[in-house]
């Protein structure tokens, strides 16, 4: 069904996990540490990544980090670390999910499950035609282009790189400007039903996305806090 690259020094997570995923007809690379996970996704990029966080030579974070520089794919980190800063700062160096050990085979495979629908990945459940169409129809708002059909986001013309997670996200908001999303809503439209998601994670979503178009537009505002509701794109 689908390429997953597995990056953890633990041998028994490694088996584990890659029986788990091969079990649900995956293909599974892994290797033992940051450097050689980091070239093994640059050299043959799979259609999904689990990193641990730390590990020799390289720690998942910096895996992460580097790997944004050039690549979109969807990345799951794992972490023995149970501290909210650890969570947050992967999320804003764009991780797509997080999981803390231990964890259960059962909702990594959900986890896994959910990312790569949301990633498009062929092999998982199919859309309803008319889902599908609207799922894949352009959006254009004012300086903003959305092409879902090629994941590309466009702003006054320059390239906004996002991870399928904030893709989704900003897919949501433009949607419908000036309408309030809740993180609920948010959650629905960018998660599956089955994986649970806090508010903070979509928080530092909005973050990373508004700092990637201030990269391109300092002067970019058109993603609005409604603090305790929710966010909304402003009409242009």
């Amino acid at each position: 069904m689908a390429k997953i690259t597995l990056v953890d020094d633990d041998e028994n997570i490694v088996t584990s996990v890659s029986l788990a995923l091969e079990s649900h007809g995956h293909t599974v690379k892994a290797y033992y540490d940051g450097a050689s996970g980091l070239a093994a996704l640059e050299n043959e990029p799979p259609d999904l990544a689990i990193l641990d966080v730390k590990m020799p030579r390289m720690d998942g974070m910096e895996v992460l980090r580097r790997l944004r520089r050039t690549s979109d794919m969807p990345v799951i980190i794992l972490t023995s670390k149970d501290e909210e800063i650890d969570e947050i700062l992967g999320f804003n160096l764009g991780a797509d999910d997080y999981m803390h050990k231990p964890f259960s085979q059962r909702l990594l495979i959900e986890r896994v499950k959910a990312v790569l629908r949301r990633a498009g990945v062929e092999g998982e459940e199919p859309q309803t035609p008319a889902a599908a169409a609207e799922g894949s129809r352009a959006i254009k708002r004012g300086k903003l282009t959305l092409d879902p059909a090629r994941h590309d986001c466009l702003w006054d013309g320059k390239p906004v790189k996002l991870t399928v997670t904030e893709f989704l996200l900003l897919q949501s908001l433009a949607q419908r400007p000036g309408f309030v999303k809740s993180r609920d809503n948010l959650m629905d439209a960018a998660y599956d039903d089955q994986v649970y998601v806090d508010d903070r994670t979509i928080d530092s979503h909005i973050k990373r996305m508004r700092k990637k178009f201030r990269d391109v537009d300092p002067e970019f505002d058109a993603i609005e806090t409604l603090y305790g509701v929710g966010y909304r794109y402003r009409e242009s």
